[in-house]
């Protein structure tokens, strides 16, 4: 990808601040001339061409933007997709966003509610949702659609609402994908453990409904006859995790296979390795810290990829060309899917990297 000349990268190599280059570019005042001639000098050996349509419409409006997803730390999904909405913001430097973020806890539906509750009459021009809750998701959606509000989703979409666009991996899909990958790698007649979140208000997230739909599907299509047993397991209350895996493991023999269908694969892979668990292939979802080490050190086979930074830089994108341009903009938007092994972990390519 050819690197995009920024104005951060016209100052840097001219020496100068970049409200410097912005006055020297806009012809505006307070500019000395050894600055003017050193921003002129690196303008003509980059070639740089302004886009002045875009300039001009930016400097009459900002442009308030507002962003909730689930929370996050370092490292992890969400992280990433809010690392590719800044990306954007940092190549569309030159128009004006007010960004205003607001995140919940995916696991607690009344966090999801309150945060919606004040989104909802916020003073908005767009927005990009990370859904989890369906029936909160489509209430929400409903309130911007009365106000003309135009919305993009992240991670996954929400029938009965009526985004301008969604980033997405087909989760379904994905579900079929792991299961695919788990029957492959373990015995015929082996039970298989699904981990599977508990969550505040007793309700699953839309894309863990997605993804077990996939997986049973393609197990009753392929004639599998593995069991399928489920593990509970709390963000809340991580203490209780070992109880839940130590019970799975005495109670049920022949485990041939633990799937996770989010990105809390960590929580397996710790525990397999602290009891000397051997032989149990382990595949979830998303390249996060912990989950990269533990593929790294064998603990987890399989990681299942899902472009997080590019539906973060995408969405954001298509939202400001959309707000500026109103130019059109393809609904559908599913990611590509990445398998991602011990032997590939350190090649795999991290969207910050191809912006830099």
């Amino acid at each position: 990808m050819e690197k995009k000349i920024r104005i951060k990268d016209i100052a840097k190599m001219a020496g100068v601040s970049a409200g410097t280059v912005d006055r020297v570019l806009h012809n505006r005042g307070n500019v000395s001339d050894d600055a003017r001639k050193a921003v002129e000098k690196v303008l003509e050996q980059v070639d740089y061409k302004p886009n002045m349509h875009v300039s001009s419409l930016s400097l009459k409006r900002k442009y308030r933007i507002v962003v909730t997803t689930p929370q996050f730390s370092e490292g992890a999904y969400w992280e990433s997709i809010h690392n590719g909405i800044r990306n954007a913001l940092e190549e569309y430097e030159n128009i004006k966003v007010d960004l205003h973020v607001f995140t919940y806890n995916q696991y607690d539906i009344y966090s999801c509610r309150n945060v919606f509750e004040k989104i909802s009459s916020f003073d908005m021009d767009a927005l990009i949702i990370g859904p989890t809750f369906k029936e909160e998701t489509i209430e929400l959606c409903n309130e911007l659609e009365e106000r003309s509000i135009p919305y993009i989703f992240v991670d996954s979409t929400i029938e009965e609402t009526s985004p301008l666009a969604f980033f997405s991996a087909d989760h379904y899909k994905v579900g079929r994908l792991i299961a695919h990958l788990i029957t492959s790698i373990i015995p015929e007649e082996a039970n298989i453990g699904l981990l599977q979140a508990v969550r505040t208000g007793d309700c699953s997230a839309n894309t863990t409904i997605l993804r077990k739909k996939g997986f049973t599907d393609y197990l009753y299509e392929g004639k599998k006859n593995n069991q399928v047993i489920t593990i509970p397991f709390s963000v809340a209350q991580p203490e209780e995790n070992e109880k839940h895996l130590s019970s799975f493991f005495k109670n049920h023999e022949n485990v041939g296979g633990i799937v996770v269908m989010n990105s809390k694969g960590s929580i397996v892979s710790e525990y397999l390795a602290n009891n000397g668990i051997e032989n149990v292939k382990v595949i979830c979802m998303d390249v996060t810290i912990p989950n990269s080490a533990a593929l790294k050190n064998g603990k987890i086979d399989f990681l299942i990829g899902q472009g997080p930074e590019y539906q973060g830089f995408y969405a954001m994108k298509t939202l400001l060309e959309y707000l500026i341009f109103r130019k059109s903009v393809t609904l559908e938007n599913y990611m590509q899917l990445d398998i991602i092994t011990k032997e590939t972990i350190e090649y795999y390519k991290r969207f910050n990297n191809l912006l830099r």
